[in-house]
């Protein structure tokens, strides 16, 4: 991963785990986070779309974890955010050199054995676990 996203959203579901109980703002959030609200608010769209948050709207309004913290794996928060994303990117290497015909073919079969094994060791760790470490 190379962005903020991983990062970013990890921080918004463990900020709605501890605060559980209570609809929390987007403004809340990017405070903890030091970011920008609009920002949070993107993210916080990505999981809702992904039924991990709901949210309230209104003055009132704010977000809340719909789905329960045990089931939530490092691993679903990553394929959710790289699902548009290649794991890595390619050269358009020469087709007629015999290493270059052969390059984007043989990364790929390496790239999907890293992401896999990056998903399975993602996927050993989840919401309620990591926000345990803040109490």
């Amino acid at each position: 991963m190379n962005n903020l996203r991983f990062a970013t959203i990890v921080h918004i579901l463990v900020l709605t785990e501890k605060f559980k109980d209570e609809l929390i703002t987007s403004d809340f959030i990017a405070g903890s986070i030091n970011v920008n609200p609009v920002v949070v608010r993107r993210e916080i769209q990505v999981l809702k779309d992904a039924e991990i948050l709901g949210s309230k709207k209104g003055k009132d309004g704010g977000c809340f974890l719909i789905k329960d913290a045990n089931e939530i794996t490092f691993g679903e928060i990553y394929k959710i955010i790289t699902k548009d994303m290649d794991f890595a990117k390619k050269n358009q290497p020469n087709p007629v050199c015999p290493i270059g015909k052969k390059m984007n073919e043989t990364l790929d079969q390496l790239f999907v054995s890293v992401e896999n094994n990056l998903i399975n060791q993602l996927s050993k760790t989840t919401l309620k676990e990591f926000s345990s470490q803040f109490n």
